[in-house]
């Protein structure tokens, strides 16, 4: 990466940690004013206010920043020219609606730059906690709190599925993952909203995190951008590789894992799904 390329990049970073700070703060005047008013959409999927503000937040930020740029976001009516656009923002700015509703605190806010189909950078910011995670392609991966200096991250060296802890949904449950559950005996099993289970294996605190059904681009894409960066993998179901900016923006499943038996799951859960 050139020295223009990456002064190019450390801007657009640092102005998608500032959306995701601005989204997180309109996010949690409705949550501590526990103002929640919930709609649904048409999938059946909850909407609140705090997810359309924290939208336009973001959005506002990213078209003055970057007018050339388009944006695909779960909060706004999908503009098909992004499909021929080299660079478009993927974003989810409220990732763990039914956690803030919950009011658990498990919810995130998720923006991703994509160029040619591939994440350039990531950033997912933590309201309730003030973590900010983000990552650049090929400059690594970091967390920092409330405006601390950043912590480098990094996956863990467990290599045996004896050793290794899952994240899994803490909404999202599935007869395939308690299969793969009792299949492997993790020493752990940790439950999290969002894509808060993404950045435990970032950190290193779970190794695993495998989702058997269909999730959106706006979800997974800050997430692996961070997991990759801190030296993680994370494929589709099959062991292959992720792009984003697809006219149909579902995807079947994925496994995000700390890159050191990444092969060996991608069998195992070929073996789960069609027992």
């Amino acid at each position: 990466m050139n020295e223009w390329r990456d002064e190019t990049m450390q801007r657009e970073l640092d102005t998608a940690s500032r959306a995701a700070l601005e989204a997180g703060e309109r996010i949690l005047e409705i949550y501590e004013a526990d103002a929640t008013h919930v709609s649904h959409k048409e999938d059946g999927s909850p909407l609140t206010h705090a997810d359309l503000a924290a939208n336009a937040a973001i959005v506002s930020i990213l078209a003055e920043a970057f007018p050339d740029d388009h944006i695909l976001t779960e909060e706004a009516v999908d503009d098909l020219d992004r499909l021929e656009a080299e660079r478009v923002w993927i974003v989810d700015p409220l990732d763990g609606t039914r956690e803030f509703i919950k009011r658990n605190g498990e919810f995130t806010v998720n923006i991703a730059l994509v160029e040619g189909g591939r994440p350039e950078l990531g950033v997912i910011y933590v309201p309730v906690t003030g973590e900010l995670y983000s990552a650049r392609r090929g400059q690594g991966a970091f967390v920092q709190s409330n405006g601390s200096a950043p912590r480098r991250l990094s996956v863990s060296p467990r290599d045996s599925p004896a050793e290794m802890v899952l994240a899994k949904s803490r909404s999202h449950a599935s007869e395939t993952m308690m299969r793969l559950i009792e299949t492997c005996r993790f020493a752990d099993v940790k439950s999290r909203g969002s894509s808060l289970k993404g950045c435990l294996v970032a950190t290193g605190e779970a190794d695993i995190y495998l989702r058997f059904g269909p999730t959106n681009e706006w979800d997974i894409c800050a997430m692996h951008a961070v997991v990759v960066e801190a030296g993680g993998a994370m494929t589709d179901l099959e062991g292959r590789e992720m792009t984003y900016n697809h006219r149909n923006t579902l995807n079947q499943g994925f496994i995000v894992s700390n890159n050191r038996i990444h092969g060996d799951l991608v069998e195992i859960a070929r073996s789960v799904r069609s027992s």
